[in-house]
């Protein structure tokens, strides 16, 4: 029997994590003498008020639905994949070799073809943790944190002795033919007289990441493959016994996972930078696995999520831009959330499941 109902589990505990964390958050500010109803208010004015700042909430989200879904299909294979980070990584010098060698007519091809290989670039660099894991027990936390340092050094490499352009000072790749810039919310929704999401570097790709929510329920709910990955992440013993192989599951799970983190780098190389820099990740990959976590694995609840990190990201920017609060502090804000919803659940989950048998076994008695 099932401690608390599923909607509360989805609901209730997720935010009664985040008043908690808003709380905390409240008394920090107000310990280095800020007001922090003024900072709440400028950072709902900022992130969601003005079209411009949600043209940057969306693009942070953009980013934070990839890596949070490549997270929860690792995480329904119990695999645990902190390796988002470099596998998108790698994945942008997958989408720059595919825009700046290959002479697209139109951004929607480009977008078709850089997709693909910022899919099977990510998928690649999750390649060889998943096999060491299957194959040599090699724990994939471990493998994954050091394919994150190898992609960087790697991206380092190509973006320094390869594809900087001559004369140039900066580690990064030559701009991207015109072709292959893909279209702003502000290219497909502004007009002369409205004016909407100006300079923000929201794009199509912000689609891609719909349609990979899309792609993920269906995947791990309405397939065979997808109930071979959380029949194997529920009991291995039991998935071995019915025949199901622990060294494909582990594997496919883990390309699958590699290549959802690689299509950030659409968003991130092709469509905000249009060329490749050395650290278009900022951290996404890791950002990722609290998204997963608050998002209960699910598709729908890692939107959400990554909705409320990309608030949580621009508004923060407005804080430190305005105010006399610092940006270290945005951070210890972001990681209180991150505590609160992740290492901190079971603080919030025991309370609300004492609650609910209570009020079961008081209606039972009656």
């Amino acid at each position: 029997m099932e401690k608390m109902p599923k909607w509360a589990d989805a609901t209730l505990v997720p935010l009664i994590s985040l008043l908690l964390a808003a709380i905390l958050s409240a008394l920090v500010i107000l310990a280095i003498g800020e007001d922090p109803v003024a900072a709440l208010k400028l950072m709902v004015e900022g992130a969601l008020m003005r079209s411009s700042g949600w043209g940057y909430t969306l693009y942070y989200a953009t980013n934070f639905i990839f890596t949070g879904l490549a997270v929860s299909v690792a995480f329904h294979a119990r695999l645990f994949n902190i390796g988002g980070e470099g596998q998108a990584m790698i994945a942008g010098l997958g989408v720059a070799l595919c825009c700046l060698y290959i002479p697209w007519p139109h951004w929607s091809l480009a977008l078709l073809g850089s997709s693909l290989f910022a899919g099977l670039f990510g998928a690649a660099w999750a390649l060889i943790p998943a096999y060491l894991q299957a194959k040599r027990g090699s724990h994939i936390v471990i493998t994954t944190i050091m394919f994150n340092y190898i992609a960087f050094s790697v991206l380092g490499y190509m973006l320094v002795n390869v594809l900087r352009p001559p004369r140039a000072m900066e580690p990064a790749s030559a701009k991207f033919p015109a072709a292959t810039n893909l279209p702003t919310f502000e290219d497909m929704f502004s007009t002369a007289a409205a004016p909407m999401f100006k300079s923000a570097p929201v794009n199509v790709s912000f689609f891609v990441a719909l349609a990979a929510c899309v792609f993920v329920y269906f995947l791990i709910w309405r397939t065979r493959l997808g109930y071979e990955i959380r029949h194997f992440g529920f009991s291995e013993t039991a998935a071995n016994y019915a025949g199901t192989s622990a060294v494909r599951i582990t594997v496919i799970a883990m390309l699958i996972s590699g290549a959802l983190a690689g299509l950030m780098a659409v968003n991130t190389t092709q469509g905000e930078a249009e060329r490749l820099i050395l650290n278009s990740t900022e951290g996404a990959g890791f950002i990722g696995i609290a998204v997963a976590l608050m998002g209960r694995n699910h598709p729908a609840g890692v939107l959400l999520a990554a909705l409320l990190f990309g608030f949580l990201y621009q508004g923060g920017a407005e804080l430190a831009l305005w105010t006399n609060i610092p940006r270290e502090l945005i951070t210890v804000i972001q990681a209180l959330v991150i505590l609160f919803t992740g290492a901190l659940d079971h603080m919030v989950r025991a309370p609300l499941e004492r609650v609910f048998l209570s009020m079961r076994k008081k209606k039972e008695a009656l």
